[in-house]
């Protein structure tokens, strides 16, 4: 079986097409998981890695900390409240695929102005694989570098940190297989060259860590459906289990749980590709050009952290996470402090995108937060909804 897709657009890399065919032609085909690798991360050409305008109004797609500052300075309550449950010690925040910087300066905003002493105790190290991210982040945390908050790392350098291992959008973008189940078996898809271009074939599984995934989530697609299965994710997972001393690991991100990302009503999984905020469902053009990210799959996360020594600790979607650190009172108190009838109504309608699900990112994106060493503490963000009055007008 083949899927046949219309001819590339014009907007493409050219260099990355040939490197791709390359590999088609060498390896007589290559998994998705390598095409899209290379799209995404080839180190000239990869979508990011190159120089180019991604989030924001004027990138490809929008993150919840390019909607409003709000988002980051939720998180730094979290933040604080896990820096007091570790002893008010000298605590490392981690992220890895920080964007522009804008999440970073944000939450480091709002501890230097509403937590002075736990600034003064933080470390805030970026894992950072894009020459172009670095320096717009370097750009725009110009201040808290030049305070000796923020500096870059690799990965393997925060073994034993103590803090909370954060990432925003990252596991999305990691390359995934895609599979099908035909007949009762699954079978994987790889990308071969076609009479105009790339095209889609089915092949027998032959990796076995395709296998031990779908073990370890107790699931597998429907007959006749589609699915992506994110191996990178699960490598990622030990990695930051293994380097986390003590701590948490906050990961944001859109998916789902296993049951719900492999349902019958599924048919065609979820990978999706942006550019210039639409949206379509043909990675095989716009090479390097075009985001192409999937849903990922919590439980698979869930499981392979708690193999790996991490503690499940909360895992809830956006508007849930934000509502129980104050969201609603603080957008009452800047409503309040805000003259301005026009603009505060804007800014309503700004935020209401954070927490709503329908059109927003409010039900789609989900919080999951793992410890190690720390037990289980009851945690800010956990704060039940019926506790927290909802202001008339804001829904």
């Amino acid at each position: 079986m083949s899927q046949q897709f219309p001819p590339e657009p014009p907007e493409e890399k050219p260099e990355l097409v040939d490197v791709l065919r390359d590999m088609i032609v060498e390896q007589n085909g290559i998994s998705f998981a390598d095409y899209m690798g290379q799209c995404l991360y080839h180190p000239e050409y990869g979508y990011y890695t190159s120089s180019r305008t991604r989030i924001g109004k004027e990138g490809d797609f929008f993150t919840s900390s390019s909607v409003h500052s709000l988002f980051g300075r939720l998180i730094a309550r979290q933040l604080e409240q896990m820096w007091r449950l570790l002893n008010q010690c000298e605590f490392t925040i981690a992220e890895q695929g920080a964007g522009e910087g804008h999440l970073c300066g944000d939450i480091l905003d709002a501890i230097s102005e509403e937590f002075p002493e736990f600034y003064q105790c933080l470390h805030y190290r970026i894992v950072e694989i894009s020459p172009d991210h670095k320096k717009r982040q370097a750009r725009n945390l110009a201040a808290h570098v030049g305070a000796e908050r923020v500096e870059w790392c690799e990965l393997d350098a925060l073994r034993g940190m103590e803090g909370c291992f954060l990432t925003n959008e990252l596991v999305d973008a990691f390359p995934v297989h895609l599979v099908e189940k035909h007949e009762g078996k699954l079978q994987e898809v790889f990308v071969v060259e076609g009479e105009h271009g790339f095209v889609e074939e089915l092949r027998p599984l032959a990796n076995e860590k395709i296998s031990a995934y779908h073990n370890l989530v107790d699931m597998e697609p429907a007959e006749g459906n589609r699915s992506e299965v994110n191996l990178a994710a699960l490598d990622w997972m030990k990695q930051v289990a293994e380097i986390l001393g003590r701590g948490f690991v906050m990961t944001i991100d859109y998916g789902y749980p296993a049951e719900e990302l492999m349902a019958g009503y599924r048919k065609t999984g979820t990978l999706l590709c942006y550019q210039r905020h639409q949206s379509n469902e043909n990675p095989y053009q716009q090479a390097g050009c075009q985001d192409i990210t999937a849903h990922i799959d919590f439980t698979a996360l869930q499981r392979i952290g708690e193999q790996n020594g991490l503690q499940n600790l909360y895992f809830a979607e956006q508007y849930r996470f934000l509502m129980g650190l104050g969201f609603f009172e603080t957008v009452v108190d800047m409503q309040m402090r805000e003259t301005d009838e026009q603009k505060a109504q804007a800014l309503r309608m700004t935020l209401k995108n954070l927490i709503m699900p329908e059109g927003g990112m409010g039900e789609s994106f989900k919080i999951l937060i793992q410890g190690k060493g720390i037990g289980t503490p009851d945690l800010l963000c956990s704060r039940k909804i019926r506790e927290i009055g909802v202001p008339p007008g804001m829904l």
